[in-house]
Order: structure tokens, then sequence, then C-alpha cells
């Protein structure tokens, strides 16, 4: 192999960067030729267009959208995406590439994109909401299609932005196409069990970690950085399994109980209170950043990238940590955790099983046929063991981090296709 250029990691926070130092470690376990490394650490297609939308006081504003697709190797593009102020295209790529080695990782045949436009849904309203999706399909009509690029939920969207985006694009062709788009709602073709999927994803990595670990369930502790869709699901299903949730945190800050919170309580008392855990007496509100720190047996993450820095990193006391969000370990951070011995899930194998069922939704739509939420459930889990089973195997054989590893089992898997279909 040739000598490569490691990629600079100037700011521990730029996502791009971090997903870069891991990328360049696995390309060098792998020992990957110059011609492939160069193909698979650059994104395939960025796109990044101008909204002009007409706001309810009939004032003209003109967002930003982005769409960037990393990969189409192992088939067609699957990514989310997202409405948030803090969207960019560092970010959108770094998400992009994550999409790749997430569903190499599970062993789905996507290649990986993303999307984003930079707002804030929480001041606009729903209408305007609307015409922004709508302009913002419209604008990458040439790029999505159930065979090119099919988009998702993310951050600031849901079914109901899934909705007007499938509806936009089949307006476009003609005709109904449900397969353009996954995390719809059911009338239009979503799947069950899609909603709570990423969070059930967690759930099952972290009972898979804590089986080596040889951490009883139920005697087990757990915080939850995170309340959203994600965080909810995974400490709702962790709960069921046993596990006690002592902590779990929203803007609003951390909540903890060293007896276990009672999720389904916090769940409904968030979802009466327009989405925020504010005010919530079912716990001891505690500083936000604590929870990271807390004398817990498992650590999840659910929140944003880069929560766990070099400057918190040393307050972590988790022996196992499962990564729900994307990227919320940064490259810096990684060594001292490693140092540490603390068992970490990465988020392109723990946070898969959203992808999974948007997979599952994709071909139940292909086929006309709906599945049944038990299928669904038992075929992503089944995924989701069977994929942490390869990456542990591929870490002990490598000596490496699970991340590392399943960066290696990720990257090996597109590499060799690569290989296969051959360049040009």
């Amino acid at each position: 192999m040739g000598y490569i250029e490691p990629a600079p990691i100037k700011d521990e926070k730029n996502p791009f960067e971090a997903m870069m130092s891991r990328f360049h470690i696995a390309s060098q376990i792998l020992g990957l030729d110059d011609e492939v490394y160069n193909v698979l650490k650059s994104p395939a297609k960025q796109v990044i267009v101008s909204l002009p939308i007409t706001m309810d006081d009939g004032s003209i504003r003109v967002f930003e959208g982005f769409r960037v697709i990393h990969s189409n190797i192992l088939g067609p593009s699957k990514g989310g995406i997202r409405f948030d102020p803090g969207v960019n295209i560092d970010e959108v790529k770094a998400l992009a590439a994550w999409m790749t080695w997430k569903c190499a990782v599970v062993d789905i045949p996507y290649g990986g994109a993303k999307g984003g436009v930079k707002c804030n849904p929480r001041e606009m309203s729903s209408g305007e909401i609307e015409r922004l999706m709508r302009a913002y399909t419209l604008s990458m009509t040439e790029i999505f299609g159930p065979d090119r690029d099919i988009p998702a939920p993310d951050m600031g969207t849901g079914p109901r932005e899934m909705a007007w985006l499938m509806d936009e694009y089949s307006r476009t062709q003609g005709m109904t196409v449900n397969s353009v788009v996954t995390g719809k709602p059911l009338v239009l073709g979503g799947s069950l069990g899609r909603t709570e999927a990423t969070g059930r994803g967690v759930m099952v990595s972290a009972l898979a970690a804590m089986e080596k670990l040889k951490i009883n369930p139920y005697k087990a502790t757990c915080a939850v950085q995170g309340f959203g869709n994600v965080g909810s699901h995974a400490a709702l299903l962790l709960e069921e399994r046993g596990v006690k949730v002592v902590a779990i945190s929203d803007l609003s800050g951390a909540y903890y109980n060293g007896n276990g919170i009672n999720i389904k309580e916090a769940i409904d008392y968030r979802n009466d209170n327009r989405g925020s855990l504010e005010g919530y007496l079912g716990a001891e509100k505690i500083d936000g950043d604590e929870i990271l720190g807390l004398e817990v047996d498992v650590l999840v993450p659910a929140a944003t990238e880069d929560v766990i820095t070099s400057q918190n990193v040393e307050s972590i006391k988790a022996k196992l940590i499962v990564e729900g969000a994307n990227g919320p370990t940064s490259a810096k951070a990684d060594t001292v955790i490693n140092d540490k011995g603390i068992m970490v899930a990465p988020d392109i194998l723990a946070n898969a099983g959203g992808v999974t069922v948007s997979y599952f939704e994709w071909v139940q739509n292909r086929l006309g046929y709906k599945w049944t939420g038990e299928r669904v459930n038992r075929r992503s889990d089944r995924i989701m063991k069977d994929a942490f089973d390869n990456v542990y195997k591929t870490a002990k054989e490598h000596n490496v981090s699970m991340r590392i590893a399943a960066y290696v089992v990720a990257i090996d898997k597109v590499a060799k296709t690569y290989k296969y279909r051959g360049g040009y």
C-alpha cells in the first residue's frame, strides 16, 4: 500500500474530519490501495440549492438546502433530511459517509446520502414548513428516485414531512411513487415498527454488548442523553428488558432518579408538554452535562454530534457506551475511552436499526405488500445482532476498538464491491 496523507483533524468538532480520521485508520488495517481509498473518501455528488419561500407574513425568505450522495456503490443512496439551524455542508458530508458505512455494516444494499435545510422549524408554521419541504423536493427531482436516492426523516422532520415529499415527487412523475421515501405515515406505505426502529437497534446492541461484558441487565443502570424519538424508545425498550434507567435528558436539562425513572410516564409527560421534559417531577433536575459523568453501567448518547469530547471524556464512568446519535464522540475522545477500557457500540452499528427498517419499508413498497410488526421486529433484531457479532469478532481479530472494527467491516464490503464492479 502506498503512503496516504492522513486527513487533518483541525477542529475536534468538525464531524467530517472526525469521520475521516476513523476511515483512515480502518483503511490502513485493510491495506486499501490509493485508488479505492480516494474513491471511498470522496462524496460522489454534492448539491447546494437556494430555496425562496413565501412566509406567512407575505415576505420572501431564501433558505439554503443540501444533498450529499457519498456513495452508490452498493445500491441506491439512502439518508435522512434534517431541518435545523446548524445544518452545513461538512455536517451533511459526514452524515452521508456515515450512512454508507452504516448500510454496509448491517449488509443492506444501499449507499449513503444525507440532506438538510438550514432553518429553524420550531419558529415556522406548518404551512411554511410544507412550502419549504415541497420546494426542496422540487429542487431535488433529478436526484431523488426509488432506484437512485431515497430520503427519510431526520432532525426536525418526520412522517408529515415525508408525506409532503412523496406527494410532491409523485406529482412530478404523474403517478404515486411510495418507494421514493421512507419514514412515511402508515397509510401512505410506511412500515410498522419504523418509528421505534432506531431506538430498538440501540437496545439490541446494548444487550449484545452487555452479554459480552457479562453485565446482568436486571442489575444494570443506564443513563440516556437525549429524549427524542431514538433516546425515548431506547430507554423504554431497555427498561422493558430489566435495565434501570436512572437518568434522561433533553434541551431543558437532565433528570436523575436513583430508584429508576418510569419511562412510559416520562414519555407521556413530554408528549403533553410540547415535546419537552421541562418541569418533569418524576426525577431530580440536574445540569444537562452531568448526565455524561454519572455512575452507571450503560451510557446512551442519543442527542447530537460531538457531545463526548476531550474536555469531558475523563468524567465518564460508564462501562459501556451505546451511541444512539450520529457522531456523539469526537475523534480525540476515542483514545481516552479506549485507554479507560470502556466498550463502545459505535453509531454506524448501534443506530443502524432505523435504516434497516427503512430498507424493509422500501422493500414492502416495491412488493406492494405490508409485513406485520412482529415480522419487522424479528428480522430487524436478527440483522442487528448478526452485525454486532460480526463487528465484535473483527475487533478481536485485529485487536482494535469496536468503532474501528465497524469501519473495517463496512469499508471492506464497499471496497470489495467497488473492485468487482470495476472503476473507470
